[in-house]
């Protein structure tokens, strides 16, 4: 899931398992959505409700690119997003049930999970070109989450929620990725994650799927190195799995899979966190399915899906972090 610069559009990939398909939603002035169209990627998704990745929609930073995985058939798609609807510009492989995707002044690396590995592209308005030797391997059972750059963009992060690690690699001026610095994570089951925009790292914990164990962590990068600052901030709901932190820099939101609550959290000028609100947003109460979240260009509303009901819920964010549903 993903909106636009142009706050009025947002974005949502089917998944579907015989021809995915790039779900465009106009946004009214008052957070209502209305459909605009579903557009071929010109590859397959897994058929599975739940891509259990974040990142797998983006819009690039210059707002001209929606970059779609395609799980089932092992390519992303390339759309260009300033044109009146969605169109397709190329359809790219890229490796084995690709889930999440990073983008960072036309750099792309886009997270495999059938063979873990990231691997590196150049975009242009025809689509990506392949960085040759770029593919690293993950480790074995790694069980990946998400890649995704660090704000400066001197380095890409992957979670790691079969190792339990969050993983920092350097990227030299040809667009490789050097040797990474391994940080255990505060909690297990590292999952998506979000940057500020002074470089804070907000990692959700899915504790394994525990009830009531979902936890989200901050840490600072510098210097090549990841270093913890709140440690497993607990919520009490269940199956956290997303972050998206507002436009500035207070609060983190983060989707709990299986009980429909979006939580908010504080984050301090040290970069510390704080639970506010364990439920901010509420789906619907108890029932499994709150997946992807975004939020708009402006900041003023927060959307998510609801996989298993085929639905997209909204919030307006209010001064103060407080939502408010559509």
């Amino acid at each position: 899931m993903n909106n636009t610069h142009m706050h009025t559009r947002v974005f949502v990939q089917t998944n579907e398992a015989g021809q995915n398909r790039l779900i465009t939603y106009r946004r009214a002035a008052d957070g209502t959505l209305g459909e605009m169209g579903a557009y071929v990627t010109g590859g397959a998704g897994d058929g599975v409700a739940h891509l259990t990745s974040q990142g797998s929609v983006v819009l690039t930073g210059d707002r001209r690119h929606v970059l779609v995985t395609n799980a089932g058939s092992g390519e992303v798609s390339v759309f260009d997003a300033t044109a009146a609807t969605p169109e397709l510009v190329a359809t790219v492989a890229t490796g084995r049930a690709p889930k999440s995707i990073a983008e960072y002044d036309g750099l792309v690396y886009v997270l495999n999970t059938g063979d873990p590995s990231v691997v590196g592209f150049r975009l242009d308005d025809r689509g990506l070109d392949e960085i040759a030797d770029s593919k690293r391997l993950l480790a074995v059972g790694s069980d990946p989450a998400q890649v995704g750059f660090t704000t400066d963009g001197a380095a890409v992060v992957v979670t790691e929620r079969g190792t339990n690690s969050i993983s920092l690699y350097p990227v030299d001026a040809s667009g490789r990725l050097g040797d990474p610095q391994v940080q255990p994570s505060s909690g297990p089951t590292p999952y998506g994650f979000a940057f500020t925009s002074g470089g804070t790292l907000i990692v959700t914990e899915a504790f394994g799927a525990q009830v009531g164990r979902a936890a989200a962590s901050s840490y600072v990068v510098q210097g090549g190195a990841v270093s913890p600052v709140s440690r497993s901030v607990g919520n009490g709901r269940s199956e956290i799995c997303w972050a998206v932190i507002s436009d500035d820099d207070r609060y983190a939101f983060t989707t709990n899979f299986a009980d429909g609550a979006v939580s908010r959290y504080a984050i301090g000028d040290d970069g510390g966190l704080t639970l506010e609100d364990a439920t901010a947003g509420i789906a619907v109460d108890g029932q499994a399915g709150l997946r992807d979240e975004g939020l708009s260009g402006d900041g003023r509303f927060l959307y998510a899906i609801d996989a298993d009901s085929r639905r997209v819920f909204g919030w307006r964010v209010r001064g103060d972090g407080s939502l408010s549903p559509v």
